[in-house]
C-alpha cells in the first residue's frame, strides 16, 4: 500500500522526492540537442562569413608589419590601437552561435591565439619585481591644464626622485616650480620640456627634433648608484582626418631626429621620458624604439594605457631605457591633465 508523504505546504505526494530527476532532464534534453547537431549537416556550412572575418582578423593581427603606410598611414594607425582588434572576437563568437556555425566556431581559434601570443603576456602576467634604485615619472601636464598646482602636488606625492613634465606653458612654469620646490632640489626646463630631481643634474642641453622650438632635452642625473642620460622628449601630435588620413609626418621626422641624438650618447645608461605620441607597436617610432626597452613591456602590470585619461585607450606616454633594468611599472591616478602619468623604478647594473 502506497504511503503518503505531508509537507508543510499541506501538498500530498505519493512517495519520496527523487532528487536526481531535474539532472536527469537537463542531461537528456543537452544528449537530444547535440544528437540533432549531429545529424544537423548544415553546421559545417553556416557561418562561413563570420569564420571568413575570424581568419582574416587573426591574418591582419599576424601581419599588421605589412600593412603599408603609404596610404594615409594605416599601418601606423593600426598598430596604436592593435590590442583593440581584440573586441571583434566576442562579436564574431555571438555571430557564429546564432548561426550555429561549427565552422566559426573553429576560426576563432585562430585570432585568439594570435592575441594572446601579442597580448597575453601584458594582460595575465605581473612582472613587476618591486622598487629598484631610481624611480621615474613622465607627465603630459596638458597646455591646458587648470589646476597645474594641484597637478604638482600629485606628482610630488608619488615619491619619485625623477619628475619628467611636458607641455609647459611660459604662465605654467613658475606654478610647477614653486609647487615642486619642497620636493626637487633640482631641476631644468628647456621650452615645453622640464626635469626635477633629487639628485644634482649637469650636462642639459636642449635636443633639436625638427621643429623649430624645444620641445626635447638631455641631462646627465648622477644618483649615488651612478650617472644616467635623462632624454625629455614630446614629440608632435598626430590627427585622424577623414581626407588624409592618420596625419603623422612631422611626428615620424622627430622621431628619427631623436633616435640620432639618443644613437650617438655617450653614457650607457640612458632613460627615455616623454610623451611619443605613438605606441610601441608603431613601426614609425622604430628609430627610437629599436634602441630602447619598454619598461612597461619589461616589468609593467597590464597595457598601461595614458590616454586619454577619461577613457584610456593607448599607451603614448612612454619610459624607455638602456643600460638600466626595468623592475616594476605603473600609471599614476589622473590629474588635471587629459594624460595620466606614468612611472618606473629602474635598477642600475653592479658595478
Amino acid at each position: 500500500m502506497a504511503r503518503a508523504y505531508t509537507q508543510e505546504t499541506g501538498r500530498t505526494e505519493t512517495g519520496p522526492r527523487r532528487t536526481g530527476g531535474r539532472f536527469r532532464r537537463l542531461l537528456t534534453g543537452l544528449g537530444g540537442r547535440l544528437a540533432r547537431l549531429r545529424r544537423d549537416r548544415g553546421i559545417w556550412r553556416r557561418g562561413l562569413v563570420p569564420a571568413v572575418l575570424a581568419v582574416l582578423l587573426a591574418l591582419v593581427m599576424t601581419f599588421h608589419a605589412k600593412v603599408p603606410n603609404g596610404v594615409g598611414n594605416l599601418g601606423s594607425l593600426l598598430e596604436t590601437f592593435l590590442p583593440w582588434l581584440g573586441l571583434l572576437v566576442p562579436l564574431l563568437l555571438a555571430a557564429a552561435l546564432v548561426r550555429r556555425s561549427a565552422t566559426a566556431l573553429l576560426a576563432l581559434v585562430l585570432p585568439v591565439a594570435v592575441w594572446l601570443n601579442l597580448f597575453g603576456g601584458l594582460l595575465f602576467l605581473d612582472k613587476s619585481h618591486g622598487r629598484g634604485d631610481l624611480t621615474v615619472v613622465t607627465h603630459n601636464v596638458n597646455a591646458d591644464n587648470a589646476d597645474p598646482r594641484g597637478t604638482a602636488r600629485d606628482l610630488a606625492a608619488s615619491g619619485a626622485d625623477v619628475v619628467a613634465l611636458e607641455e609647459l606653458t611660459s604662465p605654467a612654469v613658475p606654478v610647477y616650480e614653486r609647487a615642486l620646490a619642497g620636493a626637487y632640489r633640482y631641476h631644468v626646463v628647456r621650452g615645453t620640456v622640464g626635469l626635477w630631481s633629487h639628485y644634482p643634474l649637469s650636462g642639459t642641453e636642449p635636443v633639436d627634433i625638427k621643429l623649430g622650438w624645444v620641445r626635447a632635452l638631455r641631462t646627465t642625473v648622477t644618483t649615488p648608484k651612478g650617472a644616467v642620460a635623462v632624454f625629455v622628449a614630446h614629440l608632435p601630435s598626430v590627427r585622424v582626418k577623414f581626407d588624409a588620413g592618420f596625419t603623422a609626418g612631422q611626428r615620424d621626422a622627430s622621431a628619427d631626429a631623436l633616435g640620432h641624438a639618443i644613437a650617438a650618447e655617450k653614457l650607457p645608461g640612458v632613460i627615455l621620458l616623454g610623451d611619443l605620441n605613438g605606441t610601441m607597436n608603431d613601426r614609425a617610432l622604430a628609430s627610437v624604439t629599436s634602441q630602447l626597452r619598454s619598461a612597461q613591456g619589461a616589468a609593467g602590470d597590464g597595457f598601461g594605457f595614458s590616454w586619454p585619461a577619461s577613457f584610456p585607450m593607448a599607451r603614448i606616454d612612454q619610459i624607455l631605457v638602456r643600460g638600466v633594468a626595468p623592475v616594476s611599472a605603473w600609471t599614476l591616478p589622473r590629474t588635471g591633465s587629459d594624460h595620466l602619468p606614468v612611472a618606473a623604478s629602474v635598477r642600475f647594473p653592479a658595478r
